[in-house]
């Protein structure tokens, strides 16, 4: 006899379930979740809290009429699962399946992609306008967690929702975590009123007629309590003072009171919020016990939760080298935006906890932020993705680089993010940075380097970013002390006459090894590590273009606005002719995959830099040996 879970193949089967099958349904599913999360690795933590909420969604709704909008979707899998890609879930994550992420191409009851945080509510009343002027009658649901509202995108969308339209629902799912605990005037708020014991009695209370009476009438009672009780409590409820009428908190765990209250939900004429308080990791002990390494995470034992333990990550060595320098200058401060635990900043807030800010998932504020500190003599550090800092372009140019702030910006994953896809590859910072005045970018080729170029940013006048990659380092032996590096210089490796070969950080693996190959084949190689996109090191390319046939540059970055093209366009401000083979990412977004196959599949390969620039070396005429 097969399980629930194996019957349900969309949300019609679901719908065919009463309250108990759907209670055994969830378990089922948790079960499915973490025995298949642990092969493939995932956002474990977050789907485990939101089983019960994704059951009464679909219990309650129809998709793909009606629209569920997730904010950063990393907790759509159980979504996924009920809409038909059940059979398809264990290649989440993996080449040429699932994404992890909620993605409009890959199923029609995906109305909205998403990966970066504080999207849900705009999104979805731009939808929920676009039904009104078409005059249709479908539901939009923005489900968002608690970390979402310290996004400003978030409050924009508040600020506008009740203007705008008369139906929408917006569910606040609140399990007091993003990827760290929250922080901020916002949890603080969330806090206090689940916290409240008038509050939580009175929704034990709620609980309990609904599961016994059901339906509209039990609902109605429990909105003209709760409307009595808040005035009691919060004369001003902040998202009624918005205009949404504001419902909870309830338990997110709940399955009959979380349908019966969808459906009444449904008939409300004005854009209504539902505060539910859920438990992330619900279900898996090593879950609840390890929030942050459970939210995402790669593959683990299904038992105990236990993951090998893993080489030693750029992120670390950037937090332990920051704390270094922050020992010996006290002007030293670092900020993140929600991500402490991704950045290594978990290690450098018990070494100067009153220099350590983390001020939620506010990127612009992050930089914004800094730009004051920095007019106060301080030397702010913001530990902040690749990916993540895009959001804050406008804050860089604006009011760090305008001012000539010495803010120091250490974008962690740049470059290609793997398994997590397009919404975190890393592969546009060169090419968005280095058009803005006075802005020092470096990318360092392994963990020592990168130290140096810590120390290096924290002597500068102005504005700087180093660029490194997620994952292991290279492994080498490292200085005592961080040096300073000579501003725009590149490192020479091996010289040569006939060909430059210029890899741009860890691409230098890739540059050595296209050197030694040529080398082999009886041509002079010069393999160089550039250290710095901006200043390039014009001295060097003008040295080696008055005597080489070709350049090659390697990057892990998009070849549109990147190194190599930077390198191109110094060669034609000086005036010099010399050809440049460019490997990088096309000008297309990267599906998730792994590293390996997705460089061999685009070209990011010795074998394709080869290929390309063989044919320019042997087309160079060579001097004619004549016989004494």
């Amino acid at each position: 006899m097969g399980t629930l879970l194996e019957s349900i193949q969309s949300p019609a089967d679901l719908k065919k379930l009463n309250y108990a099958q759907m209670a055994t349904l969830a378990e089922e599913i948790r079960e499915f979740l973490i025995q298949t999360l642990s092969k493939t690795g995932g956002h474990l933590g977050p789907n485990l809290g939101v089983v019960e909420l994704t059951l009464a969604l679909h219990a309650a709704f129809e998709t793909p009429t009606d629209k569920f909008v997730f904010d950063v979707s990393h907790q759509a899998y159980i979504h996924k699962i009920l809409t038909g890609r059940r059979e398809r879930f264990g290649t989440i994550r993996q080449p040429g399946g699932l994404n992890g992420f909620m993605l409009r191409t890959e199923s029609e009851h995906d109305c909205y992609g998403a990966g970066h945080a504080g999207t849900a509510l705009s999104a979805a009343l731009g939808m929920a306008v676009a039904r009104d002027l078409a005059g249709g009658r479908e539901h939009v649901v923005a489900v968002a967690g608690d970390a979402a509202f310290t996004n400003g995108i978030s409050f924009e969308a508040l600020n506008n929702i009740a203007e705008q339209t008369k139906r929408l629902i917006v569910v606040l799912n609140d399990n007091e975590w993003s990827i760290d605990r929250n922080v901020g005037a916002i949890a603080r708020y969330f806090h206090r009123i689940v916290t409240n014991e008038r509050v939580r009695d009175f929704h034990e209370s709620a609980a309990k007629l609904v599961e016994r009476f059901g339906g509209k009438t039990a609902i109605n009672v429990v909105r003209r309590a709760e409307e009595a009780a808040k005035s009691m409590l919060w004369p001003s409820i902040l998202f009624e003072e918005f205009g949404l009428q504001y419902f909870g908190p309830i338990d997110g765990h709940n399955i009959p009171l979380l349908v019966e209250t969808f459906n009444f939900l449904k008939k409300e004429e004005r854009p209504v919020l539902l505060h539910i308080l859920t438990e992330k990791g619900r279900g898996f002990q090593p879950a609840l016990d390890g929030q942050k390494k459970f939210h995402g995470l790669g593959p683990y034992d299904p038992e105990t939760g236990k993951t090998s333990q893993g080489q030693i990550t750029y992120s670390e060595v950037f937090a332990k080298t920051l704390v270094q320098l922050a020992d010996e200058d006290p002007r030293v401060v670092a900020i993140t935006a929600a991500m402490p635990n991704g950045t290594g900043l978990d290690l450098f807030r018990p070494a100067h906890p009153r220099r350590y800010f983390d001020v939620g998932i506010a990127e612009e504020h992050a930089v914004v932020f800094a730009a004051g500190m920095a007019t106060r003599g301080y030397r702010p550090v913001c530990a902040i993705y690749s990916t993540f800092l895009q959001r804050a372009f406008d804050p860089i140019v604006h009011d760090v680089a305008l001012q000539n702030l010495p803010v120091l910006f250490c974008m962690d994953r740049a470059g290609l993010s793997g398994d997590d896809g397009p919404t975190h590859h890393g592969l546009f910072d060169i090419s968005y940075l280095r058009g803005i005045p006075d802005m020092v970018l470096m990318a360092p080729k392994d963990e020592d380097e990168l130290a140096d170029m810590m120390k290096t940013a924290l002597t500068l006048p102005g504005p700087s970013a180093i660029r490194y990659p997620r994952g292991a380092v290279a492994g080498v032996e490292r200085k005592p002390a961080p040096a300073v590096l000579p501003l725009g210089k590149a490192e020479v490796l091996t010289d040569g006459s006939e060909v430059a070969i210029l890899g741009l950080g860890p691409m230098i693996t890739m540059a050595q090894e296209l050197g030694a190959r040529l080398e082999r084949e009886g041509f002079s190689a010069a393999v160089v590590n550039p250290r710095f996109v901006k200043p390039l090191d014009r001295e060097m390319i003008a040295n080696y273009a008055r005597r080489v046939a070709a350049f090659v540059t390697f990057e892990d970055h998009v070849k549109m606005g990147g190194f190599g093209s930077a390198v191109v366009e110094a060669l034609d401000e000086m005036g010099l002719a010399v050809p440049v083979v460019r490997i990088g990412w096309p000008d297309q977004f990267i599906e998730h995959g792994k590293v390996d196959a997705l460089r061999a599949k685009y070209g990011l390969t010795v074998d394709e830099a080869h290929a390309q620039v063989l044919p320019l070396l042997t087309r160079r005429q060579r001097p004619t040996l004549v016989a004494s």
